[in-house]
């Protein structure tokens, strides 16, 4: 079994042992070159809302918080801004973030009309049946969109007692 599943069954275990500690998945941080390129893509092109954004004059960095509902009930992206870098090396330890689609041709399409870069046409993946395409942000961050209702994990399952019982 490889680490995340393990990391996971740990959590799952913990959670059993201890109920009253509840967790959950807040946000992913990507850190932008410019804000208001990276904002037009994740909002205009993406479809997500902006749900707050500050400016920290004293650490000279911005954040901005965007995503599909608030923050309360959904995981969102956070985009930092460090004011005068325009560039980040993206390195080798980075995958990707993936989002569910109902269409995933007309949402590629879409995209693309908006001047977004499709990097991987939609199909199925190799080896299996889920529909997937990549689409790169303006920093280069890859974004896979996955055709709900076709990945193993659209099965809705317990969690805990899947993990457990493994």
């Amino acid at each position: 079994m490889g680490f995340v599943c393990n990391f996971c069954k740990m959590l799952a275990e913990s959670k059993t042992q201890h109920s009253q500690i509840n967790m959950r998945l807040l946000h992913t941080m990507l850190r932008v070159g410019n804000l208001e390129e990276s904002l037009k893509f994740y909002c205009e092109v993406l479809g997500m809302k902006l749900l707050r954004r500050k400016d920290y004059p004293g650490g000279e960095f911005t954040l901005a918080f965007v995503g599909y509902g608030d923050e309360s009930d959904n995981t969102v992206i956070e985009l930092t801004y460090n004011w005068g870098v325009e560039k980040y090396e993206l390195g080798n330890a980075y995958g990707h973030i993936a989002l569910g689609v109902d269409d995933i041709y007309t949402k590629c399409e879409e995209i693309r009309n908006q001047g977004g870069k499709i990097v991987r046409e939609p199909g199925p993946m190799k080896h299996g049946s889920t529909v997937i395409a990549f689409i790169e942000d303006p920093d280069g961050y890859k974004i896979e969109l996955i055709q709900l209702g076709t990945q193993g994990s659209a099965i809705k399952q317990e969690p805990q007692e899947q993990l457990v019982s493994q």
